[in-house]
């Protein structure tokens, strides 16, 4: 099998890295002729689906195996890919290709960036009445040239300083996994949303979570600085999400100690695609949204047609870091059952199908 490909949009990536890593140290990472997707499913936690076009990410993209579409897939630590990325932030070409050394299975990252070979000799500042071109009264520039760098600025040698490229390879040990052992891996299912509404900016929705939560560890603390959960996953603080179908969006934090939300209004719900939903037009009439954007009310003043998930307050800030890596984010609430995020990737390309990461949340009892 062969794998190679040129990385032509680094900075998404290694962000998109980052995020992942958060959630999970290992990544099933499943390449093939139509995509890229990987996945993170954590022993506790929200796990995640990431579709990622080829193009999005990769140019010269080249694959090869014996499975159909030339799917290769491989287990890869995500903070090792994440810290390779990392270091060709500022590189002037990067490429990654699947190898192997000493019979280990690798994923090669070659970085390729241009420095300066070295700075110009400054010369001598002349003066007629020294005759080694040194001005008593001046201070020298082989000890004081950076306190008069105006000096050198007509200078075109600071400006045609010689360049070399220097190439970096760094090698990320993986696994490569055989078509049975991925055969079991499927998306969680969830039944019809109740509620579907897009997001506020994910980082501004993480900064006042991330509050809400140090807040309920701050109230939990005994006398002795500890917190009191003592390991306990099911008593970790808890934030409360809801949302209906009139645009309304409310965080909340409820403890023995306090009582605090933040509420948004005004986001859209987006508008379901009949050819999405089973019985088309007449499904979407029956569907769970439908009917409770009919139960609330516009200015969700009411308690009718809400839906609401509970939230691990640390897992969920982890979840919003995808926030970094931008685009647009549709929210699926099942009611007391789990929140869905569906983040969609903005492709520059015209009429490009855009890359989507599915979150999986699930939701706390009360």
């Amino acid at each position: 099998m062969r794998f190679r490909a040129d990385i032509q949009n680094n900075h998404v990536f290694t962000k998109l890295t980052a995020s992942l890593a958060s959630l999970g140290p290992i990544a099933w990472v499943k390449l093939s002729d139509e995509d890229v997707r990987l996945t993170v499913i954590p022993d506790q936690g929200s796990s995640v689906w990431a579709v990622l076009m080829i193009d999005q990410i990769f140019e010269t993209y080249s694959i090869q195996s014996a499975a159909e579409n030339n799917t290769i897939n491989l287990e890869v630590p995500l903070q090792n890919l994440h810290r390779a990325l990392k270091s060709a932030q500022n590189a002037s070409h990067a490429s990654i290709r699947l190898t192997k050394k000493n019979n280990i299975p690798l994923l090669s990252l070659t970085i390729t960036t241009s420095i300066f070979a070295g700075a110009p000799k400054a010369p001598a500042r002349n003066d007629p009445s020294d005759e080694h071109g040194y001005n008593p009264g001046f201070p020298s520039r082989d000890g004081f040239a950076d306190q008069f760098p105006g000096d050198e600025l007509d200078d075109p040698a600071v400006y045609d300083r010689p360049q070399r490229e220097t190439t970096i390879t760094q090698d990320i040990p993986i696994k490569v996994l055989s078509p049975a052992v991925v055969s079991g891996l499927r998306e969680p299912r969830a039944k019809e949303p109740d509620v579907h509404i897009d997001l506020p900016p994910l980082m501004q929705l993480k900064s006042i979570s991330d509050r809400f939560t140090k807040l309920a560890i701050a109230s939990t603390k005994t006398p002795n600085g500890s917190t009191g959960f003592r390991g306990n996953t099911t008593r970790a603080p808890k934030l409360e999400l809801s949302a209906n179908m009139h645009g309304c969006l409310r965080l909340r934090l409820k403890t023995d100690a306090m009582d605090i939300s933040s509420r948004w209004t005004g986001l859209n719900n987006p508008e379901l695609d009949p050819s999405t939903v089973e019985g088309g037009e007449e499904g979407i009439a029956q569907h769970p949204s439908t009917r409770m954007r009919a139960r609330g009310d516009p200015e969700g003043l009411s308690d009718e047609g809400w839906a609401t998930v509970r939230l691990d307050g640390k897992d969920w800030g982890k979840v919003l870091g995808i926030g970094r890596v931008g685009g647009r984010v549709i929210s699926c609430f099942c009611d007391e059952n789990a929140l869905i995020l569906y983040v969609y990737l903005t492709n520059e390309a015209d009429n490009a199908e855009q890359s989507v990461i599915t979150y999986y949340v699930s939701s706390y009892s009360q």
